[in-house]
């Protein structure tokens, strides 16, 4: 084990950590997750929406699995909070004539009562109430979550201090019971764990500095040992596994 070599590849993954839209391609080869998950979120919406249907997609990221749809753009809408990527739908959904708006889905929403046949959320906030109010009777909502204890192996092998879960309520159940309790109907509701594999320690840096809600506080230099630590079980094992955690709900009203 180089550590010098080591420590100068960990710095630049560090510094070159960032995101366009929701885009994962610099560690593309490096890593793998949700390969294994029982259920495709994708085929899942293809088959409840219609060319004639208002479609809303919550947190679209930069709008790439909105656009991958293919729905007509007049029928669809789309929001987005984290401010780089409301530029970016600014300057990519926007002029395709796709009614962007900059909204957080745990608040209210800017758009008006039963707007919408069906709105799509994969892994953002969501407000049950505000679902309510701005579907269609008979619309559909389908989300696929991040469940509260996702990537936690990878959090207790890079952190000094493990923190407390950071979205405690993410679990099926509850999200579940909350839909119900806003006048949903349940029409699917599954939840799975599945594996996460990084392949070289430096993904690993960059995944953690860009998904930084799971790992506060990390940095190279601080978490320099663990670093150390964890390249000595790749070495030993040639991968890093920890494990995701997803759920899926369908819902109707």
């Amino acid at each position: 084990m180089n550590k010098e070599a080591l420590l100068k590849e960990w710095l630049h993954e560090e510094e070159i950590a960032h995101i366009h839209g929701w885009d994962f391609s610099h560690i593309q080869e490096r890593y793998q997750e949700q390969q294994d998950l029982p259920w495709s979120y994708e085929a899942l919406v293809r088959q409840q929406l219609r060319p004639e249907m208002k479609l809303l997609d919550m947190d679209t990221g930069g709008g790439e699995f909105l656009l991958s749809l293919h729905h007509p753009y007049g029928n669809l809408a789309a929001t987005e909070n984290f401010p780089p990527n409301v530029r970016l739908c600014e300057n990519t959904l926007s002029p395709l004539g796709i009614d962007f708006r900059a909204a957080d889905g745990r608040g209210s929403l800017p758009f008006a009562s039963q707007s919408f046949d069906m709105v799509i959320n994969r892994h953002g906030d969501f407000c049950p109430e505000e679902l309510r109010r701005i579907l269609k009777k008979g619309g559909i909502f389908v989300t696929q979550q991040v469940g509260a204890e996702n990537d936690r192996e990878l959090v207790e092998l890079l952190l000094k201090d493990v923190p407390a879960l950071p979205f405690p309520d993410q679990y099926l159940r509850i999200q579940k019971a909350a839909l119900e309790n806003a006048g949903f109907s349940i029409l699917e509701a599954r939840e799975a764990f599945g594996s996460i594999k990084f392949w070289d320690v430096g993904a690993l840096v960059w995944f953690a500095r860009i998904i930084e809600w799971e790992f506060p506080g990390f940095n190279v230099r601080d978490c320099l040992e663990n670093l150390y630590h964890a390249q000595e079980i790749l070495d030993s094992k040639g991968v890093l596994e920890g494990r995701t955690h997803r759920f899926l709900l369908m819902a109707t009203l």
